[in-house]
């Protein structure tokens, strides 16, 4: 069912996946202090993070990651959460595992009901953005492993395959930076900010949030300018291979022009030297072998070669 619910020590959380109009009609019934244009942006995704304060309850949109294994790339999932005194509403898409995991944990086992739901509908916002938060986790180590296996095959001769990869890399960091650094604001708000729906002293556990997400920013500052650094590295690697190239194709080219120059002459209808002699073609060979020869000697002293 889309629609569900918990009830644990007077507080319920309401959690509703792939959020229909008829949903938000019911939450409506349940919740009429909810404002319209709220329960609206939940049926409209690709809000911005934000959190909108009301005398008896707030509510907050936040984004985390959800890797596209087609695309190669981190796209927003969104939450949108309502909590008040005594509840917690939670509208996604049920796409993140770290929120389905957690309240199908809620729902299948007693003492996880009454660690999370137990205490307070304040732990319980807590729990569900603190599990959020800790899922960014595992997706920067999955970076951090791309990035040492960039720096591995840094110096191999498939060098398109390290320009994907880096390319891969590089837009999936602007994803996550665009992901997560609008939302330091909002649980800066819920930090700093006193609500008289939420009694407990709760500003210690979301700071620790705050903190989590502060780390995994300047995680993802410190993989794009590594990323970058490496890529301007494999730049420079690629410039030289092709400078290398264009050196001896050049050295080639210069060395065949006196031999191009000998044929064109001895292939003209005039009368040239050796032309009566039956050993010409061997001589004008020779000669061609001893002016290449000595422009490979001239190129070898100059340390062209």
């Amino acid at each position: 069912m889309p629609y569900e619910s918990l009830v644990h020590h007077n507080v319920t959380w309401v959690n509703i996946t792939v959020p229909t109009a008829d949903d938000m009609a019911r939450l409506h019934e349940a919740y009429p202090q909810f404002h319209p244009l709220n329960l609206e942006d939940c049926l409209n995704p690709n809000e911005r993070p934000k959190l909108d304060d009301y005398d008896d309850h707030l509510f907050v949109v936040v984004q985390f990651p959800l890797w596209d294994k087609v695309n190669r790339i981190s796209r927003p999932s969104e939450v949108h959460l309502f909590a008040g005194a005594g509840y917690v509403v939670t509208v996604h898409n049920d796409d993140l595992k770290p929120l389905v995991s957690l309240f199908g944990e809620c729902q299948s086992d007693p003492k996880a009901r009454e660690t999370y739901i137990g205490a307070s509908a304040g732990h319980l916002l807590h729990s569900v953005l603190d599990h959020l938060v800790d899922y960014l986790s595992p997706i920067l180590a999955k970076i951090d492993t791309k990035i040492q296996s960039i720096e591995e095959n840094l110096f191999a001769e498939d060098i398109r395959r390290t320009i994907h990869d880096i390319s891969f890399v590089r837009r999936d960091l602007i994803a996550l930076r665009r992901i997560t650094r609008p939302q330091l604001s909002v649980f800066h708000s819920l930090e700093h900010e006193d609500r008289s729906y939420i009694k407990e002293e709760l500003d210690v556990y979301f700071g620790d949030i705050l903190d989590h997400l502060e780390k995994a920013c300047d995680m993802i500052e410190e993989d794009a300018e590594v990323i970058t650094s490496l890529a301007d590295t494999n730049d420079a690697l690629a410039s030289y291979r092709t400078n290398e190239v264009i050196r001896i194709l050049t050295i080639i080219s210069v060395a065949i022009l006196p031999l191009t120059l000998l044929a064109g002459l001895y292939g003209m209808n005039v009368s040239l030297p050796l032309e009566h002699r039956p050993d010409a073609f061997w001589i004008v060979v020779g000669m061609m072998a001893v002016v290449t020869l000595a422009m490979l000697f001239v190129f070898r002293y100059r340390r062209w070669l």
